[in-house]
């Protein structure tokens, strides 16, 4: 009854919500100074608006930020996981979602087909935003052609929280398919810890073996984290 007597108030355009007028001024706010201007919570409010255009949506992005901890940790959690927050249903998740695609989209734009070596930290971004907040391993491989422009991006296994199989095998045989003459391998650490394992190490060196045998070369294997990157090419590991 409460949602019906809502709508019919709202009928009268001489009766707005008190939480108009906020909303106005957070929306100027936002169209004249972009997000810098704003709070986390309120990037969120604005985001939460056209998936709750009849409530007062303050509260519930505060409560978002504080349970998982940033906007980007809010927009990247898992749907279930953002359902077990009260008011959260299928059309905010949805509403959040278009957001992190919207932003991998754009990541993955300034990348693709393009020179990634001469690009690296667009890449690193691009990474970050596709992998860093991922629950479960996943791997990655990012496909170059011989001016090393980016020709594909495919995940090519998803593991446990802590371990992925990889194949050095399939792995070669997949750029081969793809006439790919270079490769970036890419795996995300769900712990927060970038740092290499063993079996990291052996199987980037297994990789890179097998490719040099069929003209494949490893240019490097990036692990991301939220807390950051790290590259055994720079660590001296390959």
């Amino acid at each position: 009854m409460f949602f019906r007597e809502e709508l019919i108030a709202l009928d009268n355009p001489n009766d707005k919500p008190h939480f108009s007028g906020h909303r106005q001024r957070l929306k100027d706010r936002f169209n004249k100074g972009g997000v810098d201007a704003v709070a986390d919570y309120e990037l969120l409010e604005l985001v939460l608006y056209s998936a709750i255009p009849r409530r007062d949506v303050k509260p519930l992005a505060k409560d978002l930020i504080t349970h998982f901890g940033s906007f980007s940790e809010v927009i990247s959690a898992p749907n279930d996981r953002l359902k077990e927050i009260s008011g959260i249903g299928d059309t905010v998740v949805s509403a959040l979602k278009l957001v992190e695609a919207a932003a991998q989209k754009l990541a993955q734009g300034k990348i693709m087909n393009k020179p990634v070596l001469s690009n690296w930290q667009a890449l690193i971004d691009y990474c970050q935003i596709k992998m860093a907040h991922q629950k479960k391993e996943q791997f990655r491989i990012l496909f170059l052609d011989r001016q090393n422009r980016l020709i594909a991006d495919e995940k090519q296994q998803e593991g446990t929280i802590d371990h992925t199989p990889v194949y050095p095998r399939e792995v070669i045989k997949r750029a081969l398919e793809l006439h790919s003459t270079a490769i970036i391998l890419v795996h995300n650490h769900p712990s927060g810890d970038p740092t290499p394992s063993r079996d990291d190490v052996t199987m980037t060196k297994n990789i890179e073996e097998a490719g040099k045998q069929l003209g494949v070369l490893l240019h490097d294997h990036l692990i991301i984290s939220k807390s950051g990157q790290t590259s055994l090419k720079t660590m001296g590991l390959i």
